[in-house]
């Protein structure tokens, strides 16, 4: 089966981001509040691993993530989308066999794979959750995926309509999530000491970023903020919350104290994986991931102390979407000459 454009009255967008660990897709149609959401859909295919070890997406990965981005493909053609974009990071980024990868999406399920660079992932990322942002004139925006951590340095005017807008002034792109990490240092992550050698390993890392941009100085000043955009950060969330089931609507857009974070993740350090996966909010597929997700939140919390970070159920989908949406609404060259 393969995606065909449905045509139809009113334009509706599909956006798929294909992470190491996830793949997400959103289905919308614009409204006036930007866009209303017509279909959602995730499900943990895991393309990127063995890819630390061995340089390539496996085959069994390759076949699992497919049959995802096949049923992706039905699930538009039902809600009749008019335009779509399907975006791949890390794993895709790194593996040396992503081109055969790409082909076969396209053969196997009529979907064109557009493999991203880190900072365009980062400026998506910004953009599907920058309306979460306060009012502070500095951000520190922090999305921990399965292959790789973005890190953007925003400057955040205070007047949202000015011409220029907010400005990415930086961007990390650490080649560690939570799936490189839990596969190369995993027996570390098991023990307390363990754990605490791979924070400080992190942080080592995250320390030229702060000597280029002097991310401290604005935390010294109180003009910075943080924002969280990933699984490790959501699920904290949720646990901190309380929630039995996971509830999208009550964690986008909540708090999360960073002593609520050394909290939580001491007492899911302190768990086998097994009673991490029977936690509702993590599951069985996630329970030997989430620790490595909560060493590298451990470092960022570490060397930046803001106290509290904002959280964010939404990331590069949502921007990829607003992108069509932008993209078909601008004005054309004939239009402005007009």
């Amino acid at each position: 089966m393969s995606f065909v454009p449905a045509p139809s009255v009113a334009p509706i967008y599909a956006a798929i981001d294909l992470g190491t660990n996830n793949c997400r897709m959103l289905v919308a149609s614009p409204s006036a509040a930007g866009f209303k959401v017509i279909d959602c859909y995730s499900r943990i295919t895991r393309l990127g691993e063995g890819l630390a070890a061995s340089g390539r997406l496996s085959a069994d990965a390759m076949t699992r993530t497919i049959e995802t981005l096949r049923h992706c493909a039905f699930r538009m053609e039902r809600s009749r989308v008019t335009r779509a974009r399907l975006v791949a990071t890390e794993a895709c980024r790194r593996a040396a066999n992503h081109r055969d990868f790409a082909r076969r999406v396209t053969a196997e399920t009529g979907l064109a794979l557009d493999i991203i660079a880190a900072h365009e992932e980062a400026s998506l990322a910004l953009a599907g959750c920058a309306q979460l942002l306060n009012r502070q004139p500095r951000a520190l925006v922090i999305d921990i995926g399965g292959g790789s951590t973005e890190l953007v340095w925003v400057d955040n005017p205070p007047d949202q309509r000015a011409p220029e807008g907010r400005r990415i002034d930086g961007v990390l792109s650490l080649p560690l999530g939570v799936v490189t990490l839990a596969e190369t240092r995993g027996a570390e992550l098991a023990d307390p000491d363990g754990f605490e050698t791979v924070v400080a390993e992190v942080i080592r890392q995250l320390v030229p970023f702060e000597a280029q941009y002097q991310i401290g100085a604005a935390l010294a000043s109180g003009s910075l903020q943080m924002l969280g955009t990933s699984g490790t950060v959501t699920t904290l969330a949720a646990l901190n919350l309380g929630l039995e089931r996971y509830d999208r609507w009550l964690v986008d857009g909540s708090e999360l104290d960073f002593a609520a974070i050394a909290t939580i993740s001491r007492r899911l350090l302190a768990m086998t994986q097994a009673e991490r996966g029977r936690l509702s909010c993590i599951g069985p597929e996630r329970a030997d991931l989430v620790v490595a997700g909560c060493a590298i939140l451990a470092a960022i919390c570490r060397l930046w102390p803001v106290g509290r970070l904002r959280v964010a159920d939404r990331g590069v989908r949502e921007g990829v979407l607003q992108g069509l949406i932008d993209a078909d609404s601008a004005p054309s060259a004939m239009e402005r000459m007009g």
